[in-house]
């Protein structure tokens, strides 16, 4: 039972951090479009900003198949589980000082820091159970 819940709070990370793979792929107006939804400002085009974007966007969708992988082969990495329960934790604390240092609104940051915090305390707590 520990290792299955281990695997789901595994599988909402993989997702958490894979669903970015969206801006690697997405068009400016796009990103634009998604930014403004969740609360931001229109954003002009700017080149290196783009860059900057699919370099981010690619780099947080491969923490998310880190961690599906860590789900799918949770005995084989049982060593790195609780370095990347921890990871998400740390990521939560930077989330939610940063968006209270800047007065942001509930939307995404509640989410954000919630899905952090919660997500990566329930892969520590569970991460035991993917010893060999």
């Amino acid at each position: 039972m520990q290792l299955r819940l281990l695997r789901l709070f595994l599988g909402f990370a993989a997702f958490a951090w894979g669903i970015s793979v969206v801006g690697v792929f997405a068009t400016w107006p796009k990103i634009n479009e998604i930014a403004q939804g969740m609360g931001a400002q229109p954003i002009a085009y700017d080149p290196m900003l783009d860059y900057w974007l699919r370099m981010m966007a690619g780099a947080y969708a491969l923490i998310g198949v880190w961690y599906l992988m860590l789900m799918l082969w949770p005995k084989k990495f049982s060593a790195a589980i609780p370095w990347f329960g921890a990871l998400m934790v740390v990521e939560g604390i930077i989330l939610l000082v940063t968006g209270l240092r800047l007065g942001l609104g509930p939307f995404p940051f509640y989410g954000d820091v919630s899905a952090s915090l919660l997500g990566g305390a329930g892969i520590i707590i569970f991460a035991r159970a993917a010893k060999p």
